[in-house]
Formats: C-alpha cells, sequence, structure tokens
C-alpha cells in the first residue's frame, strides 16, 4: 500500500522591483520607527544615572524586570527565535524548498534579528554587566557580522530560489546583457551608440585589483553619466528603460565575475565567524532565561 506523501505547492512568487522596493522600506519604517519611539518613551529615565533610577516615576516600567522592560526583553527574544528557526527551515528542510523565494526569507530573518535585539537593548536599560554582558555584545557582533554577511551574499549571483550560480552561469548571463545592449544600441544614432560602447568597454576592462566598494562608485558614475546622455538623446522612453536595465545587468554581472571567487571564500569565513557569536548568545540567553524564572521573575505569567 502506497504512503501518501504531503507536497507542498510551489508559490515562489518574485516580487516586481517596485514591490521590493517597497516590501524592504516597510521592514525597515517599523524597526526605525520601533527604535525612535522607545527612545523618546523612556528618554528621562534612560538618561538618569543608574544610581538614581530607584526614585525615578518609570522606574518599577522601565526596569529590566519591569512591566514594559521584561516585556521587551521576551518579545526581543522571541523575535530572534522566529527568525532564526523559520530561515534555517526554509534554508535546510526540503519539504518547504517550494515555498517563497529564499531572498525574501532571508530578508525577514534579517528584519526579525535587528528588531529583537534593539527590544533587548532597551530591556537592558543601557546597564550592562556580568555573564549578560557578554551574551549582549555577542548579540551586537551577531548583528554586525549579518550585516557584513548580507553584502558578501549580494555579491554572489544565485538564483530566484537562492542557489548559487556558477562562473559559467554568470559570464552566460553577462553576455545575455550585453547583447540586448547592443541589440537597442543599433537603433540608436551611431555617434551616440558608439561613445556607449566605448564607455561600457572600459568599464568592463577596468582593473581586477580595484576594490569592491571603490568598483561599486565607478559603475553607479557610468549609469549616471550614461542616464545623462540618454536624456539628450531622442530615444522613446521604453527604450530607455531598457537600455539602462540592461547596463546595470551588464555591469553588476562584470563586477561580480571579476569577485566572484573571492566572495564565495569571505563567504565560507563569515558562517565560520558568524556562527560561534549565535551559539555563545543562545547558551548564555538559555541560562538568563532558566535564572529568571528560577528568581520568581515571570513578568505577567
Amino acid at each position: 500500500m502506497l504512503k501518501k506523501i504531503a507536497i507542498l505547492p510551489d508559490i515562489s512568487l518574485e516580487m516586481t522591483p517596485a514591490a521590493h522596493r517597497t516590501y524592504l522600506s516597510f521592514l525597515t519604517a517599523i524597526v526605525v520607527g520601533v527604535l525612535i519611539y522607545l527612545s523618546f518613551y523612556g528618554a528621562s529615565y534612560y538618561n538618569t544615572s543608574l544610581e538614581e533610577r530607584f526614585y525615578h516615576a518609570d522606574h518599577s516600567d522601565l526596569k529590566p524586570n519591569g512591566l514594559v522592560g521584561h516585556g521587551l526583553g521576551i518579545l526581543g527574544t522571541f523575535l530572534i527565535f522566529v527568525g532564526v528557526t523559520i530561515y534555517m527551515a526554509r534554508k535546510r528542510i526540503r519539504r518547504f524548498s517550494r515555498i517563497g523565494v529564499l531572498k525574501y526569507w532571508l530578508e525577514f530573518h534579517i528584519f526579525l534579528c535587528t528588531l529583537g535585539p534593539v527590544l533587548i537593548l532597551f530591556h537592558t536599560a543601557f546597564k550592562f554587566g556580568g555573564i549578560v554582558s557578554i551574551a549582549f555584545w555577542s548579540m551586537v557582533a551577531v548583528v554586525a557580522s549579518g550585516v557584513l554577511g548580507r553584502f558578501i551574499y549580494l555579491q554572489i549571483p544565485r538564483t530566484i530560489q537562492g542557489r548559487e550560480l556558477s562562473l559559467q552561469e554568470v559570464a552566460e548571463l553577462r553576455d545575455d546583457a550585453g547583447s540586448r545592449v547592443h541589440s537597442i544600441l543599433a537603433s540608436m544614432p551611431p555617434s551616440y551608440a558608439t561613445e556607449l560602447r566605448q564607455k561600457l568597454e572600459k568599464a568592463s576592462s577596468s582593473e581586477t585589483n580595484q576594490g569592491v566598494l571603490a568598483r561599486i562608485w565607478s559603475d553607479q558614475r557610468l549609469i549616471s553619466s550614461i542616464a545623462s546622455g540618454l536624456k539628450s538623446a531622442d530615444i522613446n522612453k521604453e527604450d530607455r528603460s531598457l537600455l539602462m536595465q540592461s547596463v546595470r545587468d551588464e555591469l553588476a554581472l562584470t563586477r561580480k565575475i571579476s569577485r566572484l571567487v573571492a566572495m564565495q571564500k569571505y563567504f565560507r569565513y563569515w558562517h565560520i565567524a558568524h556562527l560561534p557569536f549565535a551559539i555563545i548568545m543562545l547558551i548564555i540567553v538559555i541560562i538568563h532565561v532558566v535564572v529568571t524564572v528560577a528568581f520568581g521573575y515571570k513578568w505577567i505569567f
């Protein structure tokens, strides 16, 4: 008798660029909004010296074991736990591989694991000491390394599902983008087309020992120069938009080809550095929670 195997439907839908920007802006606005609100809400208390906080009107609420302070710690820890769990499940459990686009899960993971530490920061009331300080600074190291890891991740071309592309696959994508550029240039004024081809050839043959950030900055200046030139040329809006997108794709892929091997190596090193801080933070947080509950600090429960 055959067993029925539950297969999750493929719902790996990719957002449009505009929807993706809105999505990222919304997540960023939440983090910034929460940070600003909590800063203003407890400004008077947090600016009071540690010796005098006991007499502050908000001490019973904003102290680490107070109603608000304790709640922020619980919520912040919960958000980090959820952020790590759902991303690891989506990435490593095969049956979940068709649910959503991996990069969106990564971005949501970063959102939760940024908002969580913000809440925990206010849970501490900016008072660090003892073994908990090790967990806090490990958390800071995890967040900081996460930002760096996100930058490195973006430098490695991937499919929609998050699979790393080989050097040959990336080169083929770059050639396709280049072909689109040249096909559009064929319908443009010869003088402008020749000038643009020369700029792109110069950018493609630039020194590979140029720093990553310097190369990005150089490409952005070239894109701005091309965009300014297109405004003065007699080119319809649709062709102009398609050309600019193709130029961006070709430059980005050229840049990534020159750095692919190095970025893959850096990404492996990043995993080695990122994981220990996360494990240290997890162990100490568990100890902190157990000790807190053992001493009777159970918040509203």
